[in-house]
Protein backbone atom coordinates (compact mmCIF):
# COMPACT_ATOMS: atom_id res chain seq x y z
CA UNK A 1 0.00 0.00 0.00
CA UNK A 2 2.71 2.12 0.50
CA UNK A 3 3.97 1.89 -2.96
CA UNK A 4 0.50 3.70 -3.88
CA UNK A 5 0.08 7.20 -3.27
CA UNK A 6 -2.49 9.52 -4.42
CA UNK A 7 -2.97 13.50 -4.28
CA UNK A 8 -6.12 13.62 -2.02
CA UNK A 9 -6.67 17.21 -3.00
CA UNK A 10 -6.89 16.55 -6.83
CA UNK A 11 -8.67 13.75 -6.13
CA UNK A 12 -11.17 16.25 -4.76
CA UNK A 13 -11.17 18.30 -7.36
CA UNK A 14 -11.32 15.86 -10.06
CA UNK A 15 -15.02 16.23 -11.26
CA UNK A 16 -14.52 20.01 -11.20
CA UNK A 17 -12.38 19.15 -14.36
CA UNK A 18 -14.41 16.59 -15.42
CA UNK A 19 -17.89 17.80 -15.04
CA UNK A 20 -18.06 20.48 -17.91
CA UNK A 21 -21.68 20.36 -19.24
CA UNK A 22 -23.62 21.29 -22.44
CA UNK A 23 -27.04 22.19 -21.17
CA UNK A 24 -30.41 20.49 -23.14
CA UNK A 25 -32.42 23.50 -23.23
CA UNK A 26 -33.43 24.53 -26.54
CA UNK A 27 -32.46 28.44 -26.84
CA UNK A 28 -34.35 30.92 -25.64
CA UNK A 29 -36.36 33.23 -27.84
CA UNK A 30 -38.97 35.86 -26.52
CA UNK A 31 -42.60 35.61 -28.12
CA UNK A 32 -43.61 38.57 -30.24
CA UNK A 33 -45.98 40.92 -29.03
CA UNK A 34 -49.29 40.16 -29.85
CA UNK A 35 -50.27 43.79 -29.48
CA UNK A 36 -50.14 46.76 -32.47
CA UNK A 37 -46.79 48.89 -31.73
CA UNK A 38 -48.42 51.98 -30.98
CA UNK A 39 -51.72 52.70 -28.97
CA UNK A 40 -54.60 53.17 -30.97
CA UNK A 41 -56.12 56.44 -29.83
CA UNK A 42 -54.11 59.96 -30.23
CA UNK A 43 -51.59 60.72 -27.71
CA UNK A 44 -48.28 62.83 -27.28
CA UNK A 45 -45.35 61.84 -27.76
CA UNK A 46 -43.32 62.29 -24.35
CA UNK A 47 -39.82 62.37 -23.41
CA UNK A 48 -40.27 61.32 -19.88
CA UNK A 49 -41.41 57.38 -19.26
CA UNK A 50 -44.52 56.65 -16.06
CA UNK A 51 -41.56 54.36 -14.79
CA UNK A 52 -39.47 57.30 -13.93
CA UNK A 53 -42.03 58.99 -11.93
CA UNK A 54 -41.65 57.55 -8.56
CA UNK A 55 -45.38 57.45 -6.40
CA UNK A 56 -43.84 60.45 -4.48
CA UNK A 57 -44.20 63.02 -7.18
CA UNK A 58 -47.35 61.44 -9.06
CA UNK A 59 -48.72 62.33 -5.72
CA UNK A 60 -49.13 66.25 -5.24
CA UNK A 61 -51.37 65.93 -1.71
CA UNK A 62 -48.97 65.53 1.45
CA UNK A 63 -51.55 64.16 3.44
CA UNK A 64 -52.18 61.49 0.93
CA UNK A 65 -48.45 60.62 0.60
CA UNK A 66 -47.94 60.16 4.16
CA UNK A 67 -50.72 57.57 3.99
CA UNK A 68 -49.13 56.15 1.11
CA UNK A 69 -45.59 55.66 2.87
CA UNK A 70 -47.52 53.84 5.73
CA UNK A 71 -49.57 51.07 3.52
CA UNK A 72 -46.06 50.92 2.02
CA UNK A 73 -44.55 50.13 5.56
CA UNK A 74 -47.37 47.99 7.89
CA UNK A 75 -49.03 46.18 4.65
CA UNK A 76 -49.06 42.50 5.40
CA UNK A 77 -49.46 41.81 1.64
CA UNK A 78 -46.52 43.48 0.71
CA UNK A 79 -44.71 41.51 3.72
CA UNK A 80 -46.00 38.22 2.62
CA UNK A 81 -44.95 39.13 -0.95
CA UNK A 82 -41.41 40.08 0.15
CA UNK A 83 -41.46 36.29 2.58
CA UNK A 84 -41.93 35.09 -0.73
CA UNK A 85 -38.72 36.44 -2.05
CA UNK A 86 -36.78 34.94 0.81
CA UNK A 87 -38.25 31.83 0.41
CA UNK A 88 -37.67 31.78 -3.26
CA UNK A 89 -33.79 33.07 -3.03
CA UNK A 90 -33.19 29.99 -0.56
CA UNK A 91 -34.66 27.57 -2.97
CA UNK A 92 -32.18 28.96 -5.50
CA UNK A 93 -29.47 28.44 -3.06
CA UNK A 94 -30.31 24.86 -2.51
CA UNK A 95 -30.41 23.37 -5.99
CA UNK A 96 -27.13 25.79 -6.37
CA UNK A 97 -25.05 24.28 -4.42
CA UNK A 98 -26.39 20.68 -6.11
CA UNK A 99 -24.05 21.71 -9.15
CA UNK A 100 -20.72 21.28 -6.81
CA UNK A 101 -19.43 18.37 -4.52
CA UNK A 102 -20.29 18.04 -1.08
CA UNK A 103 -16.91 17.62 0.53
CA UNK A 104 -17.22 15.60 3.67
CA UNK A 105 -14.21 14.88 6.32
CA UNK A 106 -14.67 11.47 8.55
CA UNK A 107 -12.86 10.21 10.83
CA UNK A 108 -12.91 6.93 13.00
CA UNK A 109 -11.16 4.54 15.16
CA UNK A 110 -12.13 1.13 16.76
CA UNK A 111 -10.71 -0.88 19.78
CA UNK A 112 -11.09 -4.74 19.61
CA UNK A 113 -10.35 -7.26 22.21
CA UNK A 114 -10.69 -10.81 20.90
CA UNK A 115 -9.75 -14.25 22.46
CA UNK A 116 -6.37 -16.13 20.39
CA UNK A 117 -5.81 -19.35 22.32
CA UNK A 118 -6.58 -20.79 25.65
CA UNK A 119 -6.42 -17.99 28.28
CA UNK A 120 -5.13 -15.54 25.59
CA UNK A 121 -6.41 -12.72 24.12
CA UNK A 122 -5.16 -9.74 21.70
CA UNK A 123 -6.51 -6.17 21.54
CA UNK A 124 -6.24 -4.85 18.16
CA UNK A 125 -7.56 -0.96 17.04
CA UNK A 126 -7.14 0.91 14.04
CA UNK A 127 -7.83 4.61 13.38
CA UNK A 128 -8.50 6.74 10.20
CA UNK A 129 -8.93 9.66 9.09
CA UNK A 130 -10.60 10.46 5.31
CA UNK A 131 -11.41 13.21 3.41
CA UNK A 132 -13.63 12.83 0.36
CA UNK A 133 -16.94 13.52 -1.99
CA UNK A 134 -20.67 11.56 -1.53
CA UNK A 135 -22.17 10.86 -4.13
CA UNK A 136 -21.45 13.81 -6.60
CA UNK A 137 -23.31 13.53 -9.79
CA UNK A 138 -21.57 14.42 -13.13
CA UNK A 139 -23.61 17.07 -14.91
CA UNK A 140 -22.23 16.20 -18.18
CA UNK A 141 -25.57 16.96 -19.73
CA UNK A 142 -26.64 20.34 -17.90
CA UNK A 143 -29.46 18.70 -15.58
CA UNK A 144 -27.89 20.17 -12.84
CA UNK A 145 -27.77 23.78 -14.48
CA UNK A 146 -30.95 23.68 -15.83
CA UNK A 147 -32.34 22.88 -12.81
CA UNK A 148 -30.36 25.91 -11.11
CA UNK A 149 -31.85 27.94 -13.99
CA UNK A 150 -35.60 26.62 -13.65
CA UNK A 151 -34.82 28.25 -9.72
CA UNK A 152 -32.84 31.48 -10.53
CA UNK A 153 -36.16 32.15 -12.79
CA UNK A 154 -38.73 30.95 -10.72
CA UNK A 155 -36.89 33.53 -8.03
CA UNK A 156 -36.80 35.95 -10.46
CA UNK A 157 -40.51 35.92 -10.70
CA UNK A 158 -41.36 35.89 -7.47
CA UNK A 159 -39.33 39.51 -7.67
CA UNK A 160 -41.50 40.75 -10.10
CA UNK A 161 -44.40 39.55 -7.94
CA UNK A 162 -43.49 41.26 -5.45
CA UNK A 163 -43.25 44.63 -7.69
CA UNK A 164 -46.72 44.11 -8.60
CA UNK A 165 -48.37 43.91 -5.15
CA UNK A 166 -46.25 47.19 -4.50
CA UNK A 167 -47.52 48.67 -7.73
CA UNK A 168 -51.48 47.48 -6.72
CA UNK A 169 -50.94 48.68 -3.22
CA UNK A 170 -50.10 51.94 -4.14
CA UNK A 171 -52.79 52.66 -6.58
CA UNK A 172 -55.49 50.70 -4.05
CA UNK A 173 -54.59 52.76 -1.25
CA UNK A 174 -54.60 56.10 -3.53
CA UNK A 175 -57.97 55.54 -4.97
CA UNK A 176 -59.52 53.89 -1.59
CA UNK A 177 -58.66 57.71 -0.17
CA UNK A 178 -59.82 59.63 -3.32
CA UNK A 179 -63.47 57.53 -2.39
CA UNK A 180 -63.00 58.60 1.12
CA UNK A 181 -62.99 61.95 -0.49
CA UNK A 182 -65.45 61.58 -2.50
CA UNK A 183 -68.09 59.90 -0.06
CA UNK A 184 -67.10 62.64 1.87
CA UNK A 185 -67.99 65.47 -0.37
CA UNK A 186 -71.64 63.27 -0.89
CA UNK A 187 -72.27 63.14 2.53
CA UNK A 188 -71.60 67.15 3.03
CA UNK A 189 -73.69 67.72 0.04
CA UNK A 190 -76.67 65.55 1.07
CA UNK A 191 -76.66 67.97 4.87
CA UNK A 192 -76.57 71.01 2.85
CA UNK A 193 -79.79 70.16 0.35
CA UNK A 194 -81.40 68.39 3.83
CA UNK A 195 -80.84 71.90 5.33
CA UNK A 196 -82.24 73.81 1.69
CA UNK A 197 -84.64 71.47 1.80
CA UNK A 198 -85.69 72.09 5.49
CA UNK A 199 -86.13 75.99 4.98
CA UNK A 200 -87.97 75.56 1.90
CA UNK A 201 -90.58 72.77 3.40
CA UNK A 202 -90.87 75.86 6.45
CA UNK A 203 -92.50 78.53 4.03
CA UNK A 204 -94.38 75.95 1.93
CA UNK A 205 -95.86 75.05 5.46
CA UNK A 206 -96.86 78.86 6.42
CA UNK A 207 -98.13 78.91 2.53
CA UNK A 208 -100.80 76.34 3.49
CA UNK A 209 -101.37 77.17 6.51
CA UNK A 210 -102.48 80.76 4.76
CA UNK A 211 -104.19 79.00 2.53
CA UNK A 212 -102.36 80.01 -0.70
CA UNK A 213 -101.22 76.46 -1.48
CA UNK A 214 -102.50 73.01 -1.67
CA UNK A 215 -100.75 70.18 0.78
CA UNK A 216 -99.75 68.83 -2.69
CA UNK A 217 -97.19 71.24 -2.36
CA UNK A 218 -96.59 70.44 1.10
CA UNK A 219 -95.68 66.61 0.60
CA UNK A 220 -93.73 67.76 -2.53
CA UNK A 221 -91.74 69.49 -0.20
CA UNK A 222 -91.36 67.15 1.79
CA UNK A 223 -90.16 64.32 -0.32
CA UNK A 224 -86.37 66.39 -1.18
CA UNK A 225 -86.39 66.46 2.83
CA UNK A 226 -86.40 62.57 2.89
CA UNK A 227 -84.41 61.76 0.28
CA UNK A 228 -81.57 64.27 1.93
CA UNK A 229 -81.67 62.14 5.11
CA UNK A 230 -81.81 58.78 3.65
CA UNK A 231 -78.41 60.01 1.85
CA UNK A 232 -77.32 61.51 5.06
CA UNK A 233 -77.71 57.52 6.32
CA UNK A 234 -76.17 55.90 3.35
CA UNK A 235 -73.29 58.12 2.80
CA UNK A 236 -72.54 58.11 6.83
CA UNK A 237 -72.72 54.68 6.29
CA UNK A 238 -70.16 54.44 2.78
CA UNK A 239 -67.79 56.79 4.90
CA UNK A 240 -66.95 54.51 7.36
CA UNK A 241 -66.59 51.41 5.18
CA UNK A 242 -64.01 53.77 3.24
CA UNK A 243 -62.29 54.34 6.31
CA UNK A 244 -61.96 50.63 6.47
CA UNK A 245 -61.26 49.74 3.45
CA UNK A 246 -58.00 52.22 3.58
CA UNK A 247 -57.16 51.48 6.85
CA UNK A 248 -56.91 47.44 5.63
CA UNK A 249 -54.68 48.37 3.19
CA UNK A 250 -52.42 50.70 5.08
CA UNK A 251 -52.09 48.11 7.79
CA UNK A 252 -52.98 50.21 10.78
CA UNK A 253 -54.93 53.01 12.38
CA UNK A 254 -55.21 56.32 10.19
CA UNK A 255 -55.30 59.59 11.64
CA UNK A 256 -57.97 62.26 10.85
CA UNK A 257 -55.20 64.72 9.91
CA UNK A 258 -54.59 62.44 7.21
CA UNK A 259 -58.29 61.95 5.73
CA UNK A 260 -59.34 64.11 3.03
CA UNK A 261 -62.63 66.47 3.93
CA UNK A 262 -64.31 66.50 0.62
CA UNK A 263 -63.81 66.30 -3.31
CA UNK A 264 -63.20 69.67 -3.95
CA UNK A 265 -62.19 71.60 -7.12
CA UNK A 266 -58.34 71.57 -5.61
CA UNK A 267 -58.26 67.95 -6.18
CA UNK A 268 -57.55 68.40 -9.57
CA UNK A 269 -53.89 69.17 -8.39
CA UNK A 270 -53.91 66.16 -6.27
CA UNK A 271 -52.17 64.18 -8.91
CA UNK A 272 -49.59 64.61 -11.50
CA UNK A 273 -50.82 64.29 -15.17
CA UNK A 274 -49.39 60.92 -16.87
CA UNK A 275 -47.06 60.79 -19.56
CA UNK A 276 -48.18 57.59 -21.44
CA UNK A 277 -45.85 58.21 -25.22
CA UNK A 278 -46.56 56.53 -28.34
CA UNK A 279 -44.98 53.03 -28.62
CA UNK A 280 -46.59 49.98 -26.48
CA UNK A 281 -42.86 48.66 -25.45
CA UNK A 282 -43.34 50.15 -22.44
CA UNK A 283 -45.83 47.25 -21.71
CA UNK A 284 -42.81 44.50 -21.64
CA UNK A 285 -41.53 46.32 -18.27
CA UNK A 286 -44.64 45.65 -16.41
CA UNK A 287 -43.79 43.35 -12.89
CA UNK A 288 -46.57 41.31 -14.38
CA UNK A 289 -45.47 40.52 -17.76
CA UNK A 290 -41.73 39.95 -17.05
CA UNK A 291 -42.82 37.35 -14.24
CA UNK A 292 -44.35 35.63 -17.31
CA UNK A 293 -41.74 35.53 -18.98
CA UNK A 294 -39.18 34.61 -16.25
CA UNK A 295 -41.87 31.54 -15.92
CA UNK A 296 -41.58 30.82 -19.41
CA UNK A 297 -38.27 30.96 -19.12
CA UNK A 298 -38.18 28.54 -16.17
CA UNK A 299 -40.25 25.98 -18.14
CA UNK A 300 -37.98 26.23 -21.28
CA UNK A 301 -34.94 24.74 -18.65
CA UNK A 302 -37.29 22.23 -17.62
CA UNK A 303 -36.87 20.74 -21.43
CA UNK A 304 -33.42 20.60 -20.91
CA UNK A 305 -33.85 18.81 -17.74
CA UNK A 306 -36.16 15.83 -19.67
CA UNK A 307 -33.61 15.53 -21.97
CA UNK A 308 -30.73 15.15 -19.57
CA UNK A 309 -32.88 11.68 -18.88
CA UNK A 310 -32.09 10.29 -22.34
CA UNK A 311 -28.40 10.18 -21.29
CA UNK A 312 -26.53 8.07 -18.82
CA UNK A 313 -26.41 9.42 -15.43
CA UNK A 314 -22.45 9.34 -13.97
CA UNK A 315 -22.14 9.26 -9.94
CA UNK A 316 -18.97 9.37 -7.94
CA UNK A 317 -18.06 8.69 -4.71
CA UNK A 318 -14.59 9.47 -3.73
CA UNK A 319 -12.30 9.07 -0.47
CA UNK A 320 -9.09 9.10 0.80
CA UNK A 321 -6.68 10.07 3.77
CA UNK A 322 -4.40 7.92 6.05
CA UNK A 323 -4.96 4.93 8.32
CA UNK A 324 -2.86 3.18 11.23
CA UNK A 325 -3.06 1.39 13.74
CA UNK A 326 -2.68 3.41 16.76
CA UNK A 327 -4.48 7.08 16.94
CA UNK A 328 -0.92 8.62 17.38
CA UNK A 329 0.38 7.39 14.29
CA UNK A 330 -1.94 9.49 12.10
CA UNK A 331 -0.09 12.10 12.96
CA UNK A 332 3.38 10.35 13.14
CA UNK A 333 5.25 7.73 10.78
CA UNK A 334 4.09 4.73 10.48
CA UNK A 335 0.60 5.41 8.97
CA UNK A 336 -1.09 4.04 5.19
CA UNK A 337 -2.62 5.83 2.72
CA UNK A 338 -6.04 4.63 2.28
CA UNK A 339 -8.62 6.03 -0.70
CA UNK A 340 -11.40 4.99 -2.73
CA UNK A 341 -12.89 5.64 -5.88
CA UNK A 342 -16.66 4.33 -6.68
CA UNK A 343 -18.06 5.60 -10.06
CA UNK A 344 -21.66 4.63 -10.74
CA UNK A 345 -23.14 4.80 -14.56
CA UNK A 346 -27.00 4.30 -14.98
CA UNK A 347 -29.07 4.56 -17.88
CA UNK A 348 -32.42 3.15 -18.15
CA UNK A 349 -32.76 0.76 -20.84
CA UNK A 350 -36.88 0.59 -20.59
CA UNK A 351 -39.48 2.92 -18.69
CA UNK A 352 -42.13 2.68 -20.21
CA UNK A 353 -42.41 5.81 -22.81
CA UNK A 354 -41.74 7.82 -18.83
CA UNK A 355 -39.11 9.61 -20.79
CA UNK A 356 -40.84 10.53 -23.71
CA UNK A 357 -44.15 11.69 -21.45
CA UNK A 358 -41.81 13.98 -19.38
CA UNK A 359 -40.43 15.55 -22.26
CA UNK A 360 -43.66 15.77 -24.39
CA UNK A 361 -45.39 17.43 -20.46
CA UNK A 362 -42.46 20.04 -20.49
CA UNK A 363 -42.75 21.03 -23.87
CA UNK A 364 -46.83 21.52 -23.26
CA UNK A 365 -45.74 23.51 -20.18
CA UNK A 366 -43.43 25.57 -22.38
CA UNK A 367 -46.28 25.87 -24.95
CA UNK A 368 -48.64 27.22 -22.17
CA UNK A 369 -46.47 29.38 -20.91
CA UNK A 370 -45.84 31.16 -24.14
CA UNK A 371 -49.61 31.43 -23.74
CA UNK A 372 -50.07 32.71 -21.01
CA UNK A 373 -46.98 35.55 -21.24
CA UNK A 374 -49.03 36.53 -24.57
CA UNK A 375 -52.48 36.70 -22.61
CA UNK A 376 -50.28 38.98 -20.27
CA UNK A 377 -48.99 41.51 -22.54
CA UNK A 378 -52.90 41.08 -24.23
CA UNK A 379 -54.11 42.26 -21.55
CA UNK A 380 -51.44 44.84 -20.44
CA UNK A 381 -52.36 46.69 -23.41
CA UNK A 382 -56.25 45.89 -23.05
CA UNK A 383 -56.10 47.80 -19.50
CA UNK A 384 -54.13 50.83 -21.09
CA UNK A 385 -56.29 50.95 -24.04
CA UNK A 386 -59.46 51.55 -22.48
CA UNK A 387 -58.14 54.09 -19.57
CA UNK A 388 -56.83 56.22 -22.91
CA UNK A 389 -60.18 55.99 -23.97
CA UNK A 390 -61.82 57.31 -20.72
CA UNK A 391 -59.11 59.97 -20.50
CA UNK A 392 -59.68 60.92 -23.86
CA UNK A 393 -63.62 61.91 -22.87
CA UNK A 394 -63.16 62.78 -19.40
CA UNK A 395 -62.07 66.13 -19.34
CA UNK A 396 -65.27 67.25 -21.98
CA UNK A 397 -67.60 65.44 -19.73
CA UNK A 398 -66.21 67.13 -16.87
CA UNK A 399 -66.46 70.64 -18.50
CA UNK A 400 -69.97 69.76 -19.35
CA UNK A 401 -70.96 68.39 -15.71
CA UNK A 402 -69.36 71.97 -14.36
CA UNK A 403 -71.84 73.89 -16.91
CA UNK A 404 -74.64 71.62 -15.81
CA UNK A 405 -74.55 72.43 -12.50
CA UNK A 406 -74.02 76.21 -12.96
CA UNK A 407 -77.29 75.81 -14.93
CA UNK A 408 -79.28 74.10 -12.77
CA UNK A 409 -78.58 76.43 -9.86
CA UNK A 410 -79.45 79.26 -11.78
CA UNK A 411 -82.42 77.57 -12.82
CA UNK A 412 -83.21 76.73 -9.25
CA UNK A 413 -82.70 79.95 -7.86
CA UNK A 414 -85.25 81.84 -10.47
CA UNK A 415 -87.81 78.97 -9.84
CA UNK A 416 -87.44 79.18 -6.15
CA UNK A 417 -87.80 82.92 -6.22
CA UNK A 418 -90.74 82.70 -8.85
CA UNK A 419 -92.86 80.65 -6.28
CA UNK A 420 -91.63 82.85 -3.24
CA UNK A 421 -93.36 85.88 -5.06
CA UNK A 422 -95.89 83.69 -5.54
CA UNK A 423 -95.62 83.81 -9.87
CA UNK A 424 -94.83 80.00 -10.48
CA UNK A 425 -96.09 76.82 -8.48
CA UNK A 426 -93.60 75.06 -6.18
CA UNK A 427 -93.37 72.34 -8.77
CA UNK A 428 -91.08 73.49 -10.87
CA UNK A 429 -89.13 74.75 -7.79
CA UNK A 430 -88.55 71.24 -6.47
CA UNK A 431 -87.79 69.95 -10.18
CA UNK A 432 -85.26 72.45 -10.05
CA UNK A 433 -84.05 72.00 -6.78
CA UNK A 434 -83.73 68.10 -7.36
CA UNK A 435 -82.28 68.63 -11.03
CA UNK A 436 -79.30 71.22 -8.83
CA UNK A 437 -78.87 68.64 -6.08
CA UNK A 438 -78.20 65.93 -8.91
CA UNK A 439 -76.13 67.51 -10.67
CA UNK A 440 -73.76 68.47 -7.83
CA UNK A 441 -73.64 64.58 -7.12
CA UNK A 442 -72.54 63.45 -10.59
CA UNK A 443 -70.21 66.26 -10.85
CA UNK A 444 -68.08 64.88 -7.55
CA UNK A 445 -68.45 61.64 -9.15
CA UNK A 446 -66.86 62.60 -12.39
CA UNK A 447 -64.16 64.36 -10.36
CA UNK A 448 -63.59 61.40 -8.46
CA UNK A 449 -63.50 58.96 -12.08
CA UNK A 450 -60.49 61.26 -13.46
CA UNK A 451 -58.83 60.98 -10.80
CA UNK A 452 -59.09 57.38 -10.81
CA UNK A 453 -58.44 57.04 -14.46
CA UNK A 454 -54.91 59.13 -13.54
CA UNK A 455 -54.16 56.13 -10.49
CA UNK A 456 -55.69 53.63 -13.39
CA UNK A 457 -53.15 55.01 -16.04
CA UNK A 458 -50.06 55.08 -13.57
CA UNK A 459 -50.50 51.70 -12.68
CA UNK A 460 -51.52 49.98 -15.54
CA UNK A 461 -48.63 51.67 -17.39
CA UNK A 462 -46.30 50.46 -14.60
CA UNK A 463 -45.11 53.13 -12.69
CA UNK A 464 -44.45 53.32 -8.75
CA UNK A 465 -41.14 51.63 -8.76
CA UNK A 466 -38.90 54.03 -9.35
CA UNK A 467 -37.41 56.13 -6.35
Amino acid sequence: MRNVKINHIGMVLIPFFVSGCVSLAPEYERPSAPVPHTWEMNVKESNQSVLDISWKAFIHDERLSHVVAQSLEQSRDLRKAVANIEAARAMYRIQRSTEFPTIEADASGSKARTVTGANSTAISQSSSATIGLSSYELDFFGKARNLSEIELETYKGVEEAERSVRITLIAETISAWLTYASDQSLLTLSKQTEQSAKRSLELVQKRVELGIDSKVSLYSAQTIVQQAKADIASYTTKVAQDRAALELLVGGRVEERLLPTELDTTSQNWLADVPVGLSSDILLQRPDVLEAEHNLKAANANIGVARAAYFPSITLTTKGGLGSSTLSGLFSGGTSTIWSFVPNISLPLFDAGERDATLDYAKAKRDGYVATYEAAIQTAFSEVASALARRATIFDQYTAQEALVEASKQSYTLYDARYQKGVDTYLNALLAQRSFYSSQQSLISVRLEELSNRVTLYRVLGGGLAH
